[in-house]
């Protein structure tokens, strides 16, 4: 079945804004209590801190930093202040002046939240979400209910786990996602994340819940209704199959794939007259494709209709000279036509291609056996019966990966 493309792209995560942040925190401390003995028996009083939160949020950074200032002046070690400054030379993309004034609040108080949140969210600013993570995890122990920082923390894996699939490390991925999970069961894009690394790795009930549960989430989301038709066709639940594509074309009538990947499950369902239509469709919306050629010549060749049948396997081979179904279909109708020798050529292509082709192996030990090369016959019946094998026992031995309690040991931070 033709692959989804673009719904695993890498969307940047994106750095919190901080003038939202600046806001919250102005929240937060609201009303401010005196910022220190000291500052307040010289007349400066929590409203300039205040005054400077607001300037933030509405961009005026020199007025904030004018403030921020006449406060550190007479107390230089003043952490919301500095707090404040902090977030003043991220917004001017003083980064390492930022990630400076940071570390001295962190020194200054240790258990003040927002400043562990402030640093994780530079890091994430940088580039640098190695760092970020220690520090967004160190601020949900403090405050376990910032949900600033879990939003960061969730977007900071999810934008690891992208980079791993990209790469091709579908476990770390995997590891990354189990964590997001955790702390963001509400967030569809992680549970379709989540749906989509378990569909890559053949975790099919995983897959299975990822999606499901993005659908409880985000209703009629095409992607999640795909993705759980293509888990179906997987586990070979064909018709549960066929009624997710279905709701997926309501949504996207225009899609060649989704049409071919209909035309797949009723196919499978027996249901011939309508996946050819499905065929066909998706064929004239894509007409530069090999997929719906081929499963139609597919649908001719179990008809007896060998001549249709080439002409299809023959248009798929134009444009892909290695389409190993197309391959293995023109060895059938050669088979079909006793035309062993012609029938082998195609066959041995075939494997060449793709030697997990159960159906291209048992044909050729069909076609062996009435050219009378029986030992070459049964190795090839052979391999096809232990690759059928192989098939059963995948679909066996599919398991769940989330036992809870080393989901809550894989997620539990580590201490700093």
């Amino acid at each position: 079945m033709p692959r989804m493309n673009g719904f695993f792209t890498s969307r940047a995560a994106g750095n919190k804004s901080w003038i939202w942040l600046v806001v919250l925190n102005a929240a937060v401390l609201s009303p401010i209590p005196p910022v220190s003995a000291q500052v307040s028996s010289r007349g400066v009083n929590a409203a300039l801190l205040q005054d400077a939160a607001q300037s933030i949020a509405a961009g005026d950074l020199d007025r904030a930093e004018n403030e921020l200032q006449s406060i550190l002046r007479i107390s230089p070690d003043e952490y919301q202040a500095l707090n404040f400054l902090g977030i003043v030379r991220a917004q001017q993309r003083r980064e390492a002046e930022a990630e400076k004034i940071f570390r001295q609040v962190i020194r200054r108080k240790p258990d003040f939240a927002s400043a562990h949140v402030n640093l994780g969210l530079l890091y994430v600013q940088m580039n640098r979400p190695e760092d970020a993570v220690p520090e967004l995890q160190g601020a949900l122990r403090l405050a376990p209910d910032r949900t600033d920082a879990a939003d960061a923390l969730v977007a900071v894996w999810q934008g690891q786990a992208r980079a791993a699939v990209s790469s091709g490390d579908t476990e770390k991925a995997l590891s990354l996602l189990i964590q997001a999970r955790k702390l963001a069961a509400d967030n569809p894009e992680v549970q379709f994340e989540f749906g989509m690394v378990g569909l890559r790795m053949s975790l099919l009930p995983d897959a299975l819940d990822g999606f499901q549960r993005t659908l409880k989430l985000r209703p009629n989301d095409p992607g999640a209704t795909y993705g759980l038709g293509r888990t179906y066709m997987e586990m070979s639940r064909f018709d549960d199959a066929r009624q997710q594509f279905a709701k997926y074309l309501a949504l996207r009538p225009n899609d060649a794939s989704a049409h071919y990947a209909l035309g797949m499950a009723l196919a499978a369902l027996e249901h011939s007259d309508e996946a050819r239509n499905e065929f066909e469709k998706s064929a004239k919306i894509a007409p530069v494709q090999t997929e719906s050629y081929c499963q139609l010549g597919r649908l001719d060749l179990n008809s007896g209709d060998l001549s249709s049948a080439e002409n299809y396997f023959r248009r798929s081979l134009d444009r892909d000279p290695k389409n190993s179904c197309a391959l293995t279909g023109l060895g059938r109708v050669d088979f079909g036509r006793k035309d062993f020798t012609e029938a082998v050529d195609f066959l041995q292509t075939a494997i060449a291609v793709d030697a997990s082709l159960r159906e291209a192996h048992y044909y050729l030990g069909l076609t062996y056996a009435r050219m009378g090369k029986h030992e070459a016959s049964e190795h090839q019946l052979q391999i096809a019966t232990q690759l059928e094998h192989e098939e059963v026992e995948k679909h066996r031995t599919i398991f769940r990966i989330e036992d809870p309690a080393k989901l809550d040991q894989a997620v539990s931070p580590t201490p700093q």
